[in-house]
């Protein structure tokens, strides 16, 4: 088995990730600043660390065989309003730990962002055109390319996972950092009408997070870029008739995309990664008796 270091490991997917490594036989290092992420998440079997991804990593990823880097703020509404401290953890923090997998020659998989594609034409596979719209995405994007860069410099072995809106369980309900489903159930459990931005026809690939944690297993033993997300996608508007409930519409958000669709044949020829999940009112069921 193997020593491995998740950054944002106290977080929704990083969490989730933690715990198949440790189902595994794994000896799992979490860093993570509990910014996002809750400690309740950690099983007593992971070696914790509570710290920022921008302070020293050289000793943990020093012992480390690989290292997964999940730690990042997320959500594009919140980039907007604070790009210059989204900058520091998701570009300053990742530089960090990529230069110390660089110090010590470890592999690094990196979790990046359908968002870097923009307004690109959907299906979106890994040749597809970046276009960010907005600084989470740009900065998910310069990571991808200091990564790059890393592996023509120094020959640093990478991978990296394009999600595309994972959902589940422990995914943060309620809140500016929530995804559109948490959001939905938490109005919903508060008896608050959804509030859909915009006409609600904007499109998502909705992902389970069971599905990306296998990919994340996957990841260790293949090199490269791949766009991890369901193949087909679902209207903001068809998410909240699944939950149920009143509705209200407000002004569209600048610099959200329209439509996300992952084109996932790569992950599946070359990793055999096939999701199995899709958004149906069974699991949306099951994620609201979970938020109660």
């Amino acid at each position: 088995m193997s020593e491995v270091l998740v950054t944002g490991g106290a977080g929704f997917i990083g969490s989730h990730l933690a715990d198949a490594l440790v189902a595994e036989g794994n000896s799992v290092t979490v860093v993570d600043d509990l910014s996002r992420g809750r400690r309740s998440n950690i099983k007593s079997e992971v070696d914790f660390r509570e710290q920022s991804i921008t302070e020293p990593l050289e000793d943990l990823v020093e012992r480390s065989d690989y290292v997964y880097h999940l730690a990042a703020l997320a959500r594009v509404r919140p980039s907007i309003e604070d790009p210059v401290g989204y900058n520091k953890v998701n570009l300053d923090g990742t530089l960090n730990v990529l230069d110390a997998c660089r110090k010590f020659g470890k592999k690094i998989i990196f979790a990046s962002s359908s968002s870097v594609f923009g307004e690109s034409e959907p299906p979106f596979s890994e040749e597809a055109k970046f276009d960010p719209k907005n600084p989470y995405a740009m900065q998910k994007l310069m990571g991808e390319m200091y990564i790059r860069l890393y592996n023509q410099l120094y020959g640093l072995d990478y991978t990296i996972l394009r999600y595309f809106n994972v959902y589940g369980s422990r995914q943060i309900i309620g809140g500016a950092y929530s995804t559109v489903i948490g959001i939905f159930l938490d109005q919903n459990k508060k008896g608050e009408p959804m509030t859909i931005f915009g006409d609600g026809e904007q499109r998502r690939d909705f992902t389970h997070i069971d599905d990306v944690t296998k990919a994340n297993l996957l990841a260790r033993n293949f090199s490269g870029e791949f766009n991890i997300g369901r193949g087909n996608n679902r209207s903001v508007n068809e998410i909240a008739d699944l939950i149920g409930g009143d509705r209200v519409n407000l002004p569209a958000v600048v610099g959200e995309s329209r439509f996300t669709l992952c084109d996932n044949s790569k992950a599946e020829e070359v990793m055999g990664w096939i999701p199995e999940i899709d958004v149906t009112k069974e699991v949306i069921e099951r994620l609201y008796e979970e938020a109660a």
